[in-house]
């Protein structure tokens, strides 16, 4: 004669089992749980370092950046006291050499406050702040009063205000027009001189 399985002892076993399944789980979680908790520590640091890194090299290269100034306005006079105004579009400092700002379309007004100012544009320029020299480069063309020109080349002296140019240069007046192979204009533009095979044709009215 067998004994019979009481409900009793079938309730304990069910138990038992449970016990143990929750008691294997807790003992995972105990693993698992940490672990993910040293990777998001882990993912975090990483990130706050390169993000630092990343920051810093950005940094770098923005100190290394030359200035570029847009739309510049330099306002002076030369030793006689005689204004000038000069503008570009933009303007950036040389990285080799911090004496030398490089100009993109440049504007110069000579005599900026008299009667008749005299303005010369190009397309690009150089101003050496040590040697108070403004060079300007490509399409020069001058205007003053009636009298126009146009020449490659040309070179303002901040110092004296005189402006010369090497290179054929030819020009026009009410008086009529002249062509030459270098210029220079003194005296707040009231003395225009030109040199090298000059030729002019005078209109007569």
């Amino acid at each position: 004669m067998t004994a019979a399985v009481t409900p009793a002892r079938i309730d304990a076993r069910g138990d038992f089992q449970r016990w143990r399944r929750r008691s294997r789980l807790v003992r995972r979680l105990r693993v698992i749980l940490p672990a993910l908790i040293g990777l998001i520590l882990l993912a975090m640091l990483g990130f706050v370092l390169q993000t630092t890194l990343m920051g810093r090299d950005t940094a770098r290269q923005e100190a290394d950046a030359p200035i570029e100034l847009v739309n510049p306005r330099f306002v002076g006079k030369d030793d006689k006291g005689r204004a000038f105004v000069l503008t570009a579009a933009s303007a950036v400092r040389d990285e080799n050499d911090y004496q030398r700002v490089l100009l993109d379309r440049p504007a110069l007004i000579l005599d900026a406050e008299g009667v008749n100012p005299t303005r010369v544009t190009a397309k690009s320029g150089v101003y050496n702040e040590d040697r108070r020299m403004l060079n300007l480069e490509g399409g020069v063309k001058m205007s003053g009063g009636d009298v126009t020109f146009e020449t490659i080349s040309s070179i303002f002296n901040t110092a004296t205000g005189e402006l010369e140019g090497q290179g054929q240069i030819s020009g026009a007046s009410q008086l009529g027009e002249i062509t030459a192979k270098s210029y220079g204009v003194y005296d707040k533009g009231e003395r225009l001189v030109f040199k090298g095979g000059v030729r002019g044709r005078i209109d007569s009215k």
